[in-house]
């Protein structure tokens, strides 16, 4: 058994008792946890924060499933139509009974929060309604309202809200509320249920805290929507007409428009060009609304379509579009921003309740989306759709949308030179992270993709959906350029073909994916089912260079269409199937190996009647579980804080310079005392490298050998190095004796400063039991 998470003691990780919670979706296995306890969810890795990729948010983000809590943890779980499946990290905590919670410690001051949640549908499919109280420190500062009328879709594709069909889906959203005051680091906010009364259940799955900065004033001589044209702040009136005619004088006077705080009933587009349209903030100056007629006209800020000319040299800047769309109808234009805008940025504007966050037709050039939030959409996050050159999305959180998080789509009209950087991307209910559909010299670089939910993957380039072929030039061609990006728990199944598909994936449905498509320098992780996979058509012209693989719920490669690749330096680790390929095309799927390669070729493949059943690992350990009855019997730690009791060196990659015989340094790395490390003998210095996946500040390394008497006492001679790039090492702790004596358990420990440290390094010159070095557990704490 290893150690309890959290430091709770063995008695109470045992005195927690299995339950079954049941749920619209379905039936759960769960944890009842005892009063005050911590949710001791499984560690995962988390998708926010990692350093130099993915969006740079304000926020800090914490999971319910490691916060304290009375309710019950809930997953991991990746089943389509499972609660915990669409939870981030695959865990959440349900409240279910007055007087449950989920407690929040800040780390570091905040004045607002945002939290991800579900509550059960109604039985109409209109959702409900409801609250939950939020306490500071135990008292409480405000009931929270809280809703299930943004999810919760059925049936098959485009989905609909009756809750006699099958297939229930889509089951979070989020809230944000300001807190009143700054609240230092250290304090206690909880979300705490007093009533079940207007819900049986509230799941929470995060929450995320930032310090929110003071309202922007209006520019110098800018036109005010409110003072100038008589908006209305507080939400009562249409405001539509105001601002629209704002918009129209701002453009004509070449000044900019000030959208000053308050929230303001828009129910239909804002029709803009040549005019910066700029807000107190997205936290202060909210549009909001729907028509109470005409469902089809919504909230929104356009530009002209292409047809009508377009619009340029647009400014949209510090507002938020908060939406009110509860269906997914493709053909209403209910998107917070769309048209065709060149020349144009949006800067700083938080999209969330509307269709598509950004729903782009050209032909259009030069336009950027960036550092924005784009949440709980019923449709794409954005889609580049036909025609879009040049343009980028950067620096920008996507999570929760109902099909793909950033798209491009070239319907028959070509994408040429658009860019995807530095996004995270989160949870996409159906489809891909990220997709080209077609288009020409695309950039797909520096992001992070997590937690792929159905009929998707991670990454997908492709020739597929109309208009998408080489005779109107909008098929994939020139350079596609994916570098730099990690993807955690991608892929999954799909619901249609009935298999996984991979966490990075190409399709040449239409014709023949033919083309340079570069992926570099890339980490796919705890993939849900194949890490890389091909499938319709032939896929031509794949180069795999750097890019590390570790864990796949099925395979390393997934080869389903004729075509080539090339692959150096590409290493793959703890890949459930023992062959990682699964190739019934033979011949037709020409591999080229360069160098530096392990861990994902066979000679031959195979090829089976049966697609197995994925092992998920919230990690990349083997041993996890296929269904919400099995969990990962031997989950791995990529703690989620900097929690002092937890072993950070566990089930992480490992390197080293050398091992004898069947004695790798991943026996040093795996929570088993009994199994070990040995290098070559006779060849010192030896030395063992373990990535613990982020900066920590180390100030502790348990070193251990196997307990058994056997073992008799010896002194190993060692040094301890640190880095935060592996490349370049300083000395944490000088070469120095450490003596393993059986009866005090054949362990030592080495004190450290607390450097920040992500790669930590042993390096051994001296054993006086045995010419080599040894080593059962390599431990690292914060304390």
């Amino acid at each position: 058994m290893t150690a309890p998470p959290n430091g709770r003691s063995l008695r109470q990780a045992l005195a927690a008792t299995v339950s079954m919670a049941l749920a619209a979706a379905g039936t759960l296995v769960a944890v009842a946890l005892a009063p005050e306890a911590h949710a001791a969810g499984v560690p995962a890795p988390s998708p926010v924060g990692i350093s130099g990729r993915g969006a740079t948010v304000p926020f800090k983000e914490q999971e319910a499933e490691y916060a304290a809590t009375n309710g019950t943890l809930i997953g991991p779980d990746r089943l389509y139509g499972h609660l915990p499946s669409e939870a981030s990290g695959r865990q959440a905590v349900t409240l279910d009974a007055p007087g449950e919670y989920v407690e929040f410690t800040l780390t570091a001051p905040a004045n607002a929060m945002s939290f991800r949640y579900s509550l059960p549908d109604n039985a109409a499919g209109t959702g409900r309604d409801a609250s939950i109280d939020l306490k500071i420190n135990g008292n409480q500062l405000k009931s929270v309202p809280v809703t299930s009328k943004y999810g919760w879709y059925y049936g098959g594709y485009p989905f609909n809200n009756n809750p006699g069909d099958s297939n229930p889906h889509h089951f979070y959203d989020e809230t944000r509320t300001l807190l009143g005051s700054t609240l230092p680091a250290g304090t206690k906010v909880r979300l705490q249920v007093s009533s079940t009364s207007t819900s049986p259940t509230f799941t929470i799955d995060l929450a995320d805290f930032e310090q929110v900065g003071s309202p922007i004033g209006k520019p110098s001589g800018a036109l005010d929507v409110v003072s100038d044209f008589g908006a209305d702040p507080t939400g009562a009136a249409d405001s539509t007409a105001k601002i629209q005619a704002a918009v129209d004088a701002g453009k004509a006077q070449g000044r900019a428009v000030y959208i000053p705080q308050g929230t303001f009933q828009v129910r239909d587009h804002i029709v803009v060009d040549q005019v910066t349209l700029a807000g107190a903030g997205p936290w202060y100056s909210v549009l909001t609304g729907r028509d109470p007629v005409n469902r089809a006209k919504a909230v929104g800020v356009y530009g002209k379509y292409a047809s009508q000319g377009g619009s340029k040299n647009v400014t949209l800047k510090d507002f938020a579009i908060l939406g009110d769309i509860r269906e997914r109808v493709d053909d209403d234009q209910v998107n917070a921003i769309g048209g065709a805008l060149s020349n144009s940025t949006v800067d700083n504007v938080w999209m969330q309740h509307t269709k598509c966050g950004a729903w782009m037709d050209g032909p259009m050039d030069n336009f950027t989306i960036k550092n924005s939030r784009i949440l709980d959409q019923t449709a794409d996050g954005v889609n580049f759709h036909m025609g879009v050159t040049n343009s980028t999305v950067t620096n920008t959180f996507v999570r929760n949308t109902g099909d793909d998080g950033l798209a491009m789509w070239a319907e028959n009209i070509p994408n040429v030179k658009n860019k995807f950087t530095y996004n995270t991307v989160v949870l996409p209910i159906l489809a891909n992270n990220i997709v080209t559909y077609g288009g020409k010299d695309i950039t797909i670089s520096d992001n992070v993709m997590a937690d792929t939910i159905t009929n998707g993957g991670g990454l997908h380039v492709a020739n597929r959906y109309p208009g998408v072929n080489s005779g109107q030039g909008t098929a994939v061609s020139g350079t596609t350029t994916a570098a730099r990006n990690t993807l955690i728990r991608a892929g999954n199944n799909d619901y249609n073909w009935q298999f996984g598909v991979g966490a990075v994936w190409f399709s040449g449905l239409n014709e023949a994916l033919d083309a340079t498509v570069n992926i570099t320098d890339t980490e796919i992780l705890d993939s849900s089912y194949a890490a890389i996979m091909n499938i319709e058509g032939a896929t031509k012209g794949l180069h795999f260079e750097n890019v590390r693989i570790d864990g796949a719920g099925t395979y390393a490669l997934q080869i389903q269409a004729p075509g080539n690749a090339s692959f150096t330096n590409v290493t793959a680790t703890h890949i459930a199937q023992s062959n990682p390929i699964h190739n019934c095309v033979g011949s037709g799927f020409v591999i080229t190996r360069g160098t530096g390669n392990s861990g994902w070729y066979a000679d031959p493949p195979a090829c089976t009647g049966n697609w197995p059943a994925p092992q998920w690992t919230n990690g990349g350990v083997p041993g996890g579980g296929t269904t919400p009855t099995d969990p990962p019997t031997d989950p791995p730690t990529d703690p989620p804080t900097d929690d002092p009791t937890v072993n950070l060196a566990k089930s992480r990659p490992v390197t080293e310079t050398s091992h004898t015989d069947v004695y790798p340094a991943s026996k040093a790395v795996d929570g088993d005392a009994n199994s070990y490390w040995e290098s070559a003998n006779n060849a010192f210095p030896q030395s063992v490298t373990v990535d613990l996946g982020a900066a920590k500040a180390v100030k502790r390394v348990v070193l251990k050998l196997p307990p058994a008497t056997a073992w008799a006492t010896r002194t190993q001679t060692l040094s301890v190095l640190g880095s935060t790039d592996n490349s370049t090492f300083t000395t944490l702790k000088a070469s120095a004796g450490y003596t393993f004596n059986p009866p005090s358990g054949n362990t030592a420990t080495v004190t450290l400063s607390g450097t920040a440290t992500r790669y930590l390094r042993l390096t051994f010159t001296g054993n006086t039991g045995w010419p080599a070095a040894q080593l059962s557990e390599l431990e690292a704490y914060t304390g």
